[in-house]
């Protein structure tokens, strides 16, 4: 009875919170228009205000060792670049550098992107022998330092879908240019240069030094890049002893680019909270107006490893200077802002001294699905260390953020918008002890006849997909087009993604 009368009055205290609603007429031009677009709660886009509840960063969790560096051509300074995933296989793509005169890129490959194998390409002859998976081979940056993706453009031919970028550098007198080479592949595995000449030239400092990320956004009808840049503590492009950030810049067909335009960053402006050694930004695969990234947080002179211990577990000297860490910000199509809503890691080093070492957790490019209710991302772990390898980490579809609300219950009011479907779909996960109602409501805060949050069917549950229903059914095709917000009401429960079909 005492659990009851509090929850009773949890809602009292809800409830004339949100009848404030009711005297706001949002303003026409702001009303948001979702369609039947996947929305994920990474950010405040669709969310008006939370009560009770909050926003809950969610963490990957590591799984098995994708691949471990064992072979003659590579070594400590391996990286793990990308992930692609075309023609029913996953191709991962990692740098192989076992010291200065072996370097190259490498190739892995997985049907399920669990299991790995080093394919034995008989490509190119490295330390000896042609019995290897090496693609390139040299001592220049473009050989071991491609970045692959899928053009996604319609109308590419399919044997030239396959494309990778490479930086390089030159100078025009006082001033250094930073370039960025295309080179196509018919089958991931044999490259060429596109052309000679570089498709992008910048004097941004700094530019193209670290993994660079392009891709075809289907959303904005064009080509989207990010690369990291320095910049002092202004913002302004900085060429020595500057902080490392991100700009944007787009192309219609990879040679005509926009002048680069530097991002901005919640609460802080130009300047991240902290040094962002990659971005690794790429469209979410399920709702591809927004942009997920995982940027390596890069904590300069941060010493956490000893020189006693870093000898012991054989980090080359020097590699113990700094650390570094995973974090999660978002962006949408055609923004130059990053959401960097939570400060906190997203991915934590975890035990062993070897995770600690500078340019550790690098996550590489790719956020791939694994399974109907998962999706995976890969990350270097022990860089610097004989111990290197490739470690895959789950996620739970949709999962970098919920709307969170705790056992004595929450409530989240969504801004008003127009939808294109018939029914309301759900990712969301529930204790036993716990809930979900929903309720639709006019722009005025009132419950629509027979749609409000006391006549919906209580969810309880995890489920990546689920229809919400009243009583009256789960069709709400006549609603289509009309300005709405929704309502709703959590008790010890995670909520993921909403959207309409």
């Amino acid at each position: 009875m005492q659990r009851v009368a509090i929850l009773g009055a949890t809602i009292l205290f809800l409830l004339p919170l949100f009848a404030e609603t009711k005297a706001q007429q949002p303003n026409p031009e702001q009303t948001l228009d979702i369609g039947s677009r996947l929305e994920l709660f990474v950010d405040h886009f669709l969310i008006d205000r939370l009560v009770g509840a909050r926003l809950e960063l969610h963490h990957p969790q590591p799984a098995e060792v994708a691949i471990r560096v064992d072979r003659p051509w590579e070594g400590g300074d391996n990286l793990g670049i990308s992930v692609l995933y075309h023609n029913g296989i996953y191709r991962m793509y990692y740098r192989g550098m076992a010291n200065d005169d072996i370097k190259g890129r490498c190739l892995a490959e997985s049907r399920d992107g669990i299991t790995w194998t080093k394919p034995n390409l008989g490509l190119i002859e490295v330390a000896g022998t042609r019995d290897n998976n090496a693609i390139v081979e040299g001592k220049d940056i473009w050989s071991y330092f491609m970045i692959p993706f899928i053009d996604q453009r319609p109308g590419v031919p399919v044997n030239q879908r396959i494309k990778g970028i490479t930086p390089g550098f030159s100078r025009r007198g006082n001033f250094e240019r930073r370039e960025l080479f295309l080179h196509l592949s018919t089958d991931g595995v044999r490259w060429n240069k596109a052309q000679e000449d570089p498709i992008l030239v910048t004097t941004f400092p700094n530019a193209f030094d670290s993994l660079v990320c392009l891709f075809w956004s289907t959303c904005e009808e064009k080509y989207v890049l990010y690369s990291r840049y320095m910049v002092d503590t202004r913002g302004r492009p900085r060429r020595k002893g500057g902080l490392r950030s991100v700009f944007r810049s787009t192309s219609p067909d990879l040679l005509h680019w926009s002048e680069p335009t530097p991002m901005t960053f919640t609460g802080t402006g130009v300047v991240p909270s902290a040094q962002l050694y990659t971005s690794m930004t790429e469209p979410y695969f399920r709702a591809p107006h927004i942009y997920v990234s995982f940027p390596m947080r890069f904590m300069e002179d941060r010493k956490t490893v000893s020189d006693p211990e870093a000898e012991r577990i054989g980090l080359k000297p020097g590699r113990n200077a700094d650390s570094s860490d995973g974090v999660f910000m978002s962006s949408r199509a055609g923004s130059t802002h990053f959401d960097w809503i939570f400060q906190e890691a997203f991915l934590r080093p975890g035990p062993g001294w070897e995770n600690w070492g500078t340019r550790s957790n690098i996550a590489l490019w790719g956020l791939l699905p694994t399974g109907l209710e998962e999706m995976s991302l890969w990350v270097n772990r022990h860089y610097g260390t004989p111990s290197f390898h490739i470690r895959r980490y789950r996620l739970r579809t949709d999962g970098f953020v919920s709307v969170r609300a705790p056992y004595e219950g929450g409530e989240m009011l969504t801004k008003p918008f127009r939808f294109q479907g018939k029914q309301l779909e759900i990712n969301y996960s529930t204790s036993a002890a716990g809930s979900i109602r929903v309720g639709i409501q006019d722009t005025a805060g009132k419950p629509l006849p027979g749609l409000g949050v006391e006549r919906c069917q209580e969810i309880i549950g995890d489920e990546i997909t689920r229809v919400v229903s009243w009583k009256g059914g789960s069709d709400v095709g006549t609603l289509a087009g009309q300005t709405v917000r929704l309502r709703f009401s959590l008790r010890d429960a995670d909520l993921y993604s909403v959207r309409f079909r």
